[in-house]
């Protein structure tokens, strides 16, 4: 891909980083960012010749579509994410999940995008027990009230929005479905990050409830590998796709204690109350996105902690 204006909500954060990385030497991105995560900042890409950093809201809908005038891809990555924020925040997470998505395929509407709307949806929309589960099958909004839920059901009316704009008007959205992306850079309550930075400094490492819950684990340049296929293969447009590392299965016990095992460590795991209800088990299929597209994740648990923990390690960030 070359000569794109692409333009990245949630910009600043840690996937958009990778995104850029792949994509900022033959094309020119725009950032829109509130900038409350923000791994872009001290990043090698913030003073790049083809980058354009704007600070705003996708809450603000004239400014979010004045920014986006002239632009050829958006990728829709902004939005509240992780379990401690949605259980503080329920309103501001509904409100920019459901709005802040609602105002993003509106301006790329207005603007004319002809080549493709990344819209980011999460792997919580298939429940709390999802084993090898496919793009077609049933997604589950959960019981109202209950935290856990808010974040999946916003993402999923975000997700329905995305695909309505598909069907009435021709735009060409894909959908993607992350399933426990981590990787260098990440911020925020991911559960890798939080060992590694435990596990290297040799500190208790916390596991809320018992850590028998099972995830996939993806490291994000397999992500975006998978994403910038969205982004060229015409195959993608009105299609969802999970995308995750199926051989990366393992209990939340057994990933605090891999970490401490490749990286030597000599943390002890403690046992919390857990926050809130929980996702049991969490394991994609991927084969639609193997079959349009070609994908098939390339880095294995232990070799994804290491180079996590090395670039946390190289950019003073233990």
């Amino acid at each position: 891909m070359q000569n794109k204006n692409i333009f990245i909500t949630g910009g600043a954060g840690f996937i958009a980083n990778t995104i850029i990385a792949k994509l900022i030497d033959k094309n020119k991105i725009t950032v829109y960012d509130n900038f409350l995560r923000d791994t872009l900042t001290d990043s090698p890409f913030a003073k790049h010749p083809n980058i354009n950093i704007i600070k705003g809201d996708v809450l603000d809908a004239l400014h979010l579509k004045e920014s986006m005038k002239g632009m050829d891809i958006v990728v829709h990555a902004a939005g509240i994410a992780g379990i401690d924020t949605v259980i503080k925040k329920p309103v501001k997470t509904m409100e920019v999940n459901m709005i802040g998505t609602a105002n993003a395929l509106a301006a790329a509407y207005a603007n004319g995008i002809t080549d493709r709307f990344i819209d980011f949806s999460t792997s919580e929309v298939f429940g709390s027990m999802a084993f090898r589960s496919s793009e077609t099958d049933q997604t589950v909004s959960g019981s109202a009230g209950e935290a856990r839920w808010t974040y999946a059901v916003s993402k999923l009316a975000g997700e329905h929005l995305a695909h309505a704009y598909v069907s009435q008007y021709g735009m060409p959205v894909v959908t993607v479905r992350p399933f426990n992306v981590y990787g260098p850079g990440q911020t925020g309550e991911g559960a890798i990050q939080i060992f590694i930075k435990r596990a290297m400094k040799n500190e208790t490492i916390k596991i809320d409830g018992d850590g028998t819950q099972i995830r996939a684990w993806c490291y994000v340049d397999d992500f975006v590998d998978c994403l910038i296929r969205c982004l060229n293969n015409p195959n993608a447009i009105g299609q969802s796709f999970n995308i995750g590392n199926a051989r990366t299965v393992t209990t939340i016990l057994g990933l605090a204690e891999t970490v401490c095992r490749v990286l030597k460590s000599d943390s002890k795991i403690e046992h919390m109350p857990p926050l809130s209800a929980d996702i049991a088990l969490r394991i994609p299929s991927v084969d639609k996105s193997e079959e349009l597209l070609g994908f098939k994740a390339q880095v294995d648990l232990e070799e994804g902690i290491r180079r996590t923990a090395k670039w946390f390690q190289e950019n003073n960030m233990i």
